[in-house]
């Protein structure tokens, strides 16, 4: 099986919860499974060490998703040029973005939704990307993945869900 992975938070010197978990979650599935082809896919140039096996191609797209209208460019266009021209069989997304523009299979992890519980939390256009965006994602994942039952609850409910589409896969300690 060939599967696309969003790397861009693998970001060396710079990791922070999600990326904690796209390093550690990632490293294990590639070494563990050599059977499957994986291409990670960054934003911006990597550094070797997240290359963590020979079954890894690394794919560098532009631009560098950092802001919402930067976020729909990589993902409803560029991210559907890399898994057509790569012919992968899943995108796998550790962050919770998905594309709409593709048929490609995906898998969302979406750790949690306090963009949507408490969006002035948020800067106001960020907010209004994810309210949007977020539950369309929910609905055209395959499955998804996240990290607790009450946020396993929190999606099916407020993002109208099916609860059995929903895996739960525990942070751990890194």
């Amino acid at each position: 099986m060939r599967i696309a992975v969003n790397t861009r938070l693998l970001l060396r010197g710079k990791l922070e919860g999600i990326g904690w978990f796209t390093l550690e979650t990632l490293k294990r599935m590639t070494q563990n499974h050599p059977e499957h082809d994986f291409i990670f896919i960054f934003d911006r140039p990597y550094h070797r060490d997240f290359i963590f096996s020979d079954n890894v191609t690394p794919v560098v797209i532009g631009p560098q998703a950092r802001h919402p209208l930067l976020f729909y460019i990589w993902f409803e266009w560029r991210i559907p040029q890399v898994l057509k021209k790569y012919k992968a069989d899943l995108f796998l997304s550790p962050d919770g973005y998905l594309s709409l523009r593709t048929r490609v299979p995906q898998l969302a992890v979406i750790h949690d939704i306090n963009f949507f519980h408490r969006p002035d939390d948020l800067p106001w256009l960020i907010a209004k990307y994810y309210n949007y965006f977020f539950p369309k994602f929910a609905q055209i994942a395959k499955r998804i993945a996240t990290v607790s039952f009450y946020s396993k609850e929190d999606i099916t409910r407020s993002f109208k869900v099916d609860y059995d589409k929903i895996d739960v896969v525990y942070d751990g300690i890194n």
